[in-house]
């Protein structure tokens, strides 16, 4: 299927921050503070097991860690969190005006846990399996590449100086992320990461997941809690059918 729903730049708020976007700004910058201060301490090594790791992942089961690292982010750079959490409101609260918070968050996780999975993929096959990863930029990257098929004729700046239409300006990301991640050896920078965030999402939206509707979580345990109560009830009727008429047949319902 296409993109539906996408929408022209009138519709957008840019000075607005939606609800998930602010909790993914107040979650990701308080538990840089954290790590800021644990580094400070000689204490770095706690937040370790957090980040992504293939060698980890692949060995150890530490199957937590392609979501965990999302919001781990370098104590040594403010830079690296600066360019996430900017991203991550400029795009993130225009797409969340548009598909709602449920949507909005399955299509943030999708495309990070997606982009942990091809570090892992491609690490495995051309890296090294012990370099770690961390930062939402996996999740940031399928934020831009969204963004970019929402409102293709939305004018932003590219570097903060060149005004041009999304559509463009997400072309000429994604060709960088691209020639950037077959020269990926040892930077520092995972473009890895940023190609399998962009990746992650553009499948996510082509195949239509996130237009999916589901239960949410509260209404899963609800009808959990419900078809409880009807089998306890069930059986207990039984019970009392049993004790009232002992000669019935058993396997009669």
């Amino acid at each position: 299927m296409g993109f539906a729903n996408r929408v022209s730049n009138s519709t957008i708020s840019f000075g607005q921050v939606t609800p998930a976007v602010k909790w993914l700004l107040i979650v990701n910058v308080g538990l840089f503070i954290v790590h800021f201060f644990l580094a400070r301490a000689g204490l770095a090594g706690l937040v370790a097991p957090f980040g992504l790791s293939p060698r980890e992942v692949l060995t150890g089961f530490a199957f937590w860690q392609p979501v965990t690292y999302l919001f781990i982010h370098s104590a040594t750079s403010f830079s690296h969190i600066l360019f996430n959490m900017l991203a991550l409101y400029m795009f993130g609260s225009p797409l969340e005006q548009t598909w709602g918070s449920n949507r909005f968050l399955r299509f943030y996780f999708a495309s990070g846990i997606g982009a942990g999975i091809f570090v892992i993929v491609l690490n495995l096959l051309f890296g090294s399996i012990d370099t770690r990863t961390i930062g939402a930029s996996g999740a940031v990257y399928g934020l831009l590449l969204a963004f970019g098929l929402m409102f293709p004729e939305t004018t932003v700046l590219f570097a903060f100086i060149f005004p041009m239409k999304a559509k463009y300006f997400v072309a000429i990301i994604g060709a960088i992320v691209f020639l950037s991640s077959i020269g990926d050896t040892g930077s520092g920078v995972s473009h890895f990461a940023h190609l399998g965030g962009m990746v992650a999402g553009f499948l996510y939206m082509r195949t239509g997941m996130m237009y999916k509707r589901g239960p949410g979580l509260a209404s899963s345990l609800e009808q959990v809690y419900k078809d409880w109560k009807l089998r306890r009830a069930k059986k207990r009727f039984q019970v009392y059918l049993k004790k009232k008429d002992p000669g019935r047949d058993r396997w009669t319902n």
